[in-house]
């Protein structure tokens, strides 16, 4: 059958660029693998300033940051977007306020690496990510409430050392062996409390540790949701599907 891309990705960037210049490459190369040839995948990007928004996010200021989320979905659904991705985990804090401006849909990160998880079998995972990914609801919940996961987090300590790390390091392009050695450690701690398998929620940490270096079964929300986004986009020939 024929497969082609029917819909053109929309996505918020620049929360950090690190994270966007990762999504470009994943959504480039599933299509790539999917459509063969030359093709790759037609996308548009509108790229916000990640130390404004990390400014605002520090100050409690989440409306401020829906509306800076918001207003770029909007111009990405004024470019012709069919649909609308955000490139990072913690502005999925608003999503629920920014798919309410758009009149295209947004595809929610949680739920590809949700449904990986479900297939695999697992219930119980340990969650790490920004503070705010970790400490704030809108991430967890959306995991318990609507896919069933039991979801633990590193205890405070860890958690502030791994803001540091993401915010810090990470955002800006800096990878320490100690930050790794660190970062191993606290999924062996959620290990030894019971998680079946790790959520890699931030789209940084892979800088760090590729899924197979980690304890225990571990899913990395960034490809999860680039191979969803992909899928989304692509279609097959109706023409064919109805003759077969």
């Amino acid at each position: 059958m024929t497969v082609r891309q029917s819909k053109l990705i929309g996505m918020v960037g620049g929360m950090s660029w690190e994270s966007s210049a990762l999504y470009y490459r994943l959504l480039n190369a599933a299509a790539h693998r999917r459509l063969g040839g030359h093709h790759n995948a037609r996308s548009v990007l509108f790229t916000l300033d990640f130390d404004e928004l990390n400014t605002m996010a520090s100050m409690g200021r989440w409306d401020s940051v829906s509306e800076r989320v918001a207003e770029a979905a909007r111009c990405l659904e004024r470019a012709g977007a069919d649909f609308v991705i955000i490139t990072a985990v913690t502005p999925h804090s608003v999503a629920d306020q920014v798919e309410a401006a758009i009149g295209i849909p947004l595809l929610h990160l949680a739920d590809p690496t949700a449904v990986a998880i479900r297939n695999r079998g697992f219930s119980r995972v340990g969650l790490l990510g920004t503070r705010y990914t970790m400490e704030m609801d809108f991430f967890r919940q959306r995991l318990r409430d609507r896919h069933g996961l039991d979801v633990i987090t590193p205890l405070q300590e860890q958690r502030t050392a791994l803001h540091r790390i993401i915010v810090d390091e990470l955002t800006l392009g800096a990878v320490k062996n100690a930050s790794k050695a660190a970062l191993l450690q606290m999924a062996r701690d959620l290990q030894a409390r019971g998680a079946e398998a790790i959520i890699v929620g931030c789209t940084e940490l892979p800088l760090l540790l590729d899924t197979d270096d980690y304890p225990v079964p571990a899913f990395d929300v960034t490809v999860l949701h680039a191979e969803a986004a992909v899928d989304l986009a692509l279609e097959t020939d109706p023409r064919e599907a109805s003759e077969a």
